[in-house]
């Protein structure tokens, strides 16, 4: 399915639009997502900045600051609380979107699982994706898996 892409809250007040593909979409297993997310796992959707456009409302900026320094930013709606993206610190030029906020998901498949290692054990991670233990050494295995699977 190709970009544009519109999604929002659950209440609906904040809407936005994707106008470029997403760079990739992975699974995280950290204990940090599972924390933050509230859930066993988080997806993660990183698109170009540039290409989210907000159509309606004002998100609610966060930020976190974690264990050894890391911190975490991000945006998510002040009414119903849905997280709707973070804010990468390293990769200022990216938002990493919830893909769970699009409007239609049925077209999302993650290329990848990582931090498998803190996976809850009843998670079924595929054979077919790229899977790691921790961190990947390069992230970039995740988005040329995803160009590959999607070609523009």
């Amino acid at each position: 399915m190709p970009a544009p892409y519109s999604g929002g809250c659950l209440c609906g007040a904040i809407r936005y639009r994707l106008t470029a593909e997403p760079v990739t979409l992975y699974v995280c297993h950290c204990t940090d997502c599972q924390r933050q997310n509230g859930a066993s796992f988080n997806l993660s959707m990183p698109v170009p900045r540039a290409a989210l456009e907000l159509v309606q409302g004002s998100p609610t900026h966060y930020s976190v600051e974690l264990p050894g320094g890391r911190r975490w930013n991000g945006c998510f709606c002040g009414a119903c609380g849905t997280r709707v993206w973070g804010e990468p610190q390293r990769f200022p030029q990216l938002a990493n979107l919830r893909p769970g906020t699009l409007d239609d998901t049925s077209w999302l498949r993650p290329v990848g699982h990582i931090w498998t290692r803190s996976a809850q054990p009843w998670v079924r991670i595929p054979g077919d994706t790229l899977n790691y233990d921790e961190q990947p050494p390069d992230m970039m295995e995740l988005v040329r898996a995803w160009r590959e699977r999607n070609p523009s």
